[in-house]
């Protein structure tokens, strides 16, 4: 089968080793039977050369089974499944992303079924419904340019960001996700709550943020590390450590408490592969599989899988975190795109 979309690959290069330890072991009946189906197809929003392809490479070589693979963002992952259901043909047997189960269980696109390998994670990393299991998280903060702005001068606080000497210095993208400006939105009202949230957005208005569209995350922050901003709100703590490890100035702000919504994985439901499918989910939230986020920069849910830089993980204390179900952000969204169009347009 060959689907016509970019980021589509099959891969044959292991670039992680996987360990055949009993952590890693699955069920022998549901291996045959994924090795009998003999492929799964995978939706994925994760980044492919940092762990799409190196995850599928881990698992084709440790179970023999084919891997095929598609990348896009959540709401386009979302949206190109339910099209195809309602063309008649279910072509994902796995899928992850931050904000589509709530739109997937609507359209019953999700099969109920959790790994027995996911019964060691805390319960707020698996749906109380049983239709997801969290494999990473996002940490969402202000990152910044640190030739533009030296360590020290940068603003520590929430409070800070309303200084007027950032007025006009600091970027956000706007696109309905979470690592944009509808997602600071959400942050703002549940920190402050409605009267003290909105008071605050208002006073935010004034500093003239520059709205950049479609770049969020990542481009924004690629932006900030070009010197086209100084600060850019909503990036992802991970990535602004992994540029600086390669020597760009790049550097983010635990401005607490941080916004931390979930990258979570199913099994769908009419996938053309359906034990493959659970083989693989079932390996990502292994600790084999977890090994890998690891290895790739993500911040894995395991705690035996420690971000390389521990601080990039909420741990309550020197970094406190208000957390984001799937489904809360689905919900709240459309209210927080809202409330941005009101307040900064």
């Amino acid at each position: 089968m060959k689907l016509n979309c970019s980021g589509l690959a099959f891969s044959t290069v292991a670039a992680f080793a996987v360990l055949m330890s009993p952590a890693g072991a699955a069920d022998q009946a549901l291996i045959d039977a994924a090795r009998k189906e003999g492929s799964v197809t995978w939706y994925t929003t994760l980044i492919i050369d940092q762990f799409a392809r190196p995850a599928a490479d881990a698992f084709q070589k440790k179970y023999g089974v084919k891997v095929e693979y598609v990348r896009a963002n959540s709401n386009e992952v979302a949206l190109r499944m339910v099209n195809e259901a309602k063309a008649g043909k279910v072509l994902a047997d796995v899928v992850d992303g931050t904000s589509i189960s709530l739109a997937l269980k609507k359209e019953k696109l999700l099969m109920k079924w959790i790994p027995e390998s996911a019964s060691r994670f805390d319960k707020q990393f698996i749906d109380p419904e049983g239709y997801w299991v969290a494999t990473n998280q996002y940490v969402l903060t202000p990152g910044f340019n640190t030739n533009l702005v030296p360590k020290g001068t940068e603003p520590k606080t929430f409070d800070d960001l309303l200084d007027p000497k950032w007025k006009g210095k600091m970027a956000w993208a706007t696109i309905p996700v979470p690592s944009s400006a509808p997602g600071f939105v959400g942050l703002t009202l549940k920190r402050l709550g409605e009267e003290k949230g909105m008071a605050y957005l208002r006073r935010m208005a004034a500093q003239n943020i520059v709205d950049v569209g479609f770049a969020a995350g990542r481009p924004l922050l690629d932006q900030v590390i070009a010197g086209e901003y100084q600060i850019g709100l909503q990036i992802f703590n991970n990535h602004a450590v992994i540029s600086a490890a390669q020597g760009a100035p790049s550097a983010w702000i635990p401005m607490q408490p941080v916004m931390s919504n979930y990258s979570v994985l199913s099994v769908t439901q009419g996938g053309p592969h359906p034990n493959a499918g659970k083989l693989m989910v079932d390996f990502l939230v292994s600790e084999d599989g977890m090994k890998l986020y690891q290895a790739a920069d993500y911040i894995a849910i395991d705690p035996k899988a420690p971000p390389r830089d521990p601080a990039l993980r909420p741990d309550g204390d020197k970094l406190k975190a208000i957390y984001f179900t799937p489904e809360e952000i689905e919900l709240a969204m459309p209210r927080w795109v809202q409330t941005y169009k009101d307040i900064f347009r």
